[in-house]
């Protein structure tokens, strides 16, 4: 295409700045463009082509054609089923970390402090290894791909780790039998518990930077569009494939749950004996199964693009220092709405990180009170057995929690009321059936704000109940905030991020039909991965608190196990709902998307 044709496409686009057109009516028309769009679509969505910084945009670009799958409707969906199910895979792992782990690394002698501690190395890793890692797969140049690599080596990973932490206590006691150490020796026990902290380490660590954040940016860097078309109608359709993702990955993220759960509370010995010869075995078993299938179905029909091929703004390496110094340097140029969300979620996630990992421990301590007051006396083999009766009780609580977790998610979103309109992009004015639920002024903020609130409400009730009932109606209550906490901020942070690339796309524009190449080539955009390195820094940095809270918590309220009375996990879950009620407060203060300010070429160049 001739510059001649592109200052004609410059001049009748509604996109082109006013700084670079001249136009005001162009300005004010970007304006509006860019306040239609909304928080629907909640994954962060890439640039077109690459998330390369700096990428000049080619001609493709702007002749407006996108290749439709020759099978529409059903080949998408297809291709993001195999893009998210691994996800699928993955939570399972991990929900069997949640339900089970604490009352495994219990059941080994830890104590409760110490064990709070140990699941420091989550936040540890999400906030010191999981940014640096997010620029290596932006900068990664394997014929397989950006994020393969690293999700095939987190799910070798993972694998490793699980088993290894199911089969602990015998792979130490054989090594140690080696040399005629007594099974029931200090040295052997205190073996197990320091091989047991180095597998929960690699095991989050890998989770953590090599699996969930990289299956993420594998989402972004390739959901198909399942619009093409023209300038207007490209925004709704990439929307519209973002939409699709998130629900396939929000689904596959509950199925994952529900099944993780379902096996956790199912006593699974008399069935898969073969598996192991207890429950956490027989469900770390199934778990790293199930991962490893998901993954390679995955892998396997999910083609990324060949990074080969693209430009590399700065292909020189990158040391650590730097990184963290233009990292941070980042999050001091976040624009306004996602620096709040960061802001909201960093209080919300001192609350919903013990809640996560404590609420079955929490309910399997209520479950055992009537049995240890009644016989305060018991052997360790009816300990062992009874709190692993306690844990899949707890398990229940948290197949209830996932099932009300997806139910929100599957059915919310009818609810919603919008501010982004489709048919200013796509010229058509429909309304559809799931339109008629809209509630008027029920906003994802709005939303996400009663979210906190019952939470909070949830968590101060733990002091107070003492049923096994009522305790799990609380934590099923929760899953309804769950699944805005795992919708909201993302959908809030992507709207914004669509709205920078509108701008960037327009400048580029201008710039290529002005002949400024160089001003479109040094466009200075962050990539998908700093953009969710920043959010999940926010998610990571407060469990680091959250953990040491509960630790000292612990410390001075834990009874020895097997000791009725002991109430410190109900303590620890009521602290966090009184961060959430601050988080509650900052989203309360938030405005609703659109209505952040006017948008500026410095707030948006990051």
């Amino acid at each position: 295409m001739s510059n001649k044709g592109y200052a004609s496409d410059v001049e009748s686009s509604t996109l082109v700045p006013s700084s670079l057109s001249g136009d005001k009516r162009r300005s004010q028309s970007l304006d509006t463009s860019l306040k239609q769009m909304d928080e629907e679509s909640p994954l962060l969505s890439p640039q077109t082509g690459t998330t390369e910084v700096g990428r000049l945009i080619s001609s493709r670009d702007f002749d407006h054609e996108y290749i439709i799958p020759e099978d529409g409707e059903k080949k998408s969906i297809l291709y993001m089923i195999l893009l998210t199910i691994s996800i699928g895979g993955l939570q399972l792992a991990w929900s069997v970390e949640i339900s089970n782990g604490t009352p495994y690394l219990l059941s080994l002698g830890m104590s409760k402090s110490l064990m709070a501690l140990v699941w420091i190395a989550g936040p540890l890793s999400g906030t010191l290894v999981q940014p640096y890692v997010g620029m290596l797969s932006d900068k990664c140049r394997s014929p397989w791909g950006k994020r393969t690599p690293f999700i095939i080596i987190g799910s070798a990973a993972t694998i490793v780790s699980l088993l290894a932490l199911g089969w602990v206590r015998e792979i130490v006691v054989g090594f140690f039998g080696m040399f005629g150490s007594n099974p029931e020796s200090q040295l052997v026990r205190s073996s197990v518990l320091i091989l047991a902290v180095i597998f929960v380490y690699i095991l989050d660590f890998s989770i953590n930077t090599g699996m969930m954040i990289q299956m993420t940016m594998m989402i972004v860097d390739n959901k198909p569009c399942l619009c093409s078309y023209t300038d207007k109608q490209f925004s709704s359709g990439r929307n519209q494939s973002l939409e699709t993702a998130n629900s396939m990955a929000s689904r596959a993220v509950g199925i994952g749950n529900i099944v993780g759960y379902v096996a956790g509370f199912v006593d699974m010995k008399p069935y898969l004996w073969f598996l192991g010869n207890s429950q956490f075995k027989i469900l770390c078993a199934i778990a790293c199964i199930a991962l490893a299938m998901t993954v390679l179905l995955s892998v396997s029909t999910i083609k990324e693009r060949d990074p080969r091929l693209e430009t590399q703004s700065n292909p020189g390496r990158t040391d650590i220092l730097t990184f963290f110094k233009n990292f941070y340097a980042s999050i001091r140029r976040l624009p306004p709405l996602t620096r709040k969300v960061c802001e909201i979620q960093f209080f919300a996630w001192i609350g919903y990180f013990p809640q996560l990992f404590y609420s079955s421990s929490y309910i399997g301590d209520i479950y055992v009170q009537p049995y240890l007051r009644e016989n305060p006396h018991m052997s360790l083999a009816e300990l062992d057995s009874l709190y692993e009766k306690a844990t899949r009780v707890g398990t229940l609580a948290l197949l209830f929690y996932a099932i009300t977790s997806l139910t929100t998610n599957l059915l919310l979103p009818s609810f919603i009321a919008p501010s982004y309109d489709k048919s200013s992009a796509t010229g058509i004015n429909s309304r559809s059936s799931t339109q008629i639920l809209v509630i008027r002024g029920f906003t994802l903020r709005r939303a996400w704000l009663y979210s906190h609130i019952i939470f909070s409400i949830c968590m101060f009730s733990t002091l107070i109940v003492r049923s096994v009932s009522a305790a799990t109606a609380l934590i099923s209550i929760v899953g309804i905030s769950w699944a805005l906490t795992l919708w909201a901020p993302f959908a809030i942070i992507s709207a914004e991020v669509s709205k920078r690339d509108a701008l960037r796309r327009s400048r580029i524009a201008a710039a290529r039909s002005l002949n400024q190449f160089d001003l479109a080539a040094d466009s200075n955009q962050d990539q998908a991965g700093v953009i969710l390195g920043i959010h999940n820094m926010s998610i990571a940095a407060p469990q680091i608190f959250a953990t040491v809270g509960s630790s000292i918590v612990f410390r001075f309220l834990q009874k020895p196990r097997g000791t009725p009375g002991d109430q410190s996990m109900s303590v620890v879950l009521a602290a966090g709902g009184i961060f959430t009620v601050v988080a509650a407060w900052l989203t309360s203060r938030m405005e609703d998307e659109g209505k952040e300010g006017e948008i500026n070429e410095e707030t948006w160049s990051l």
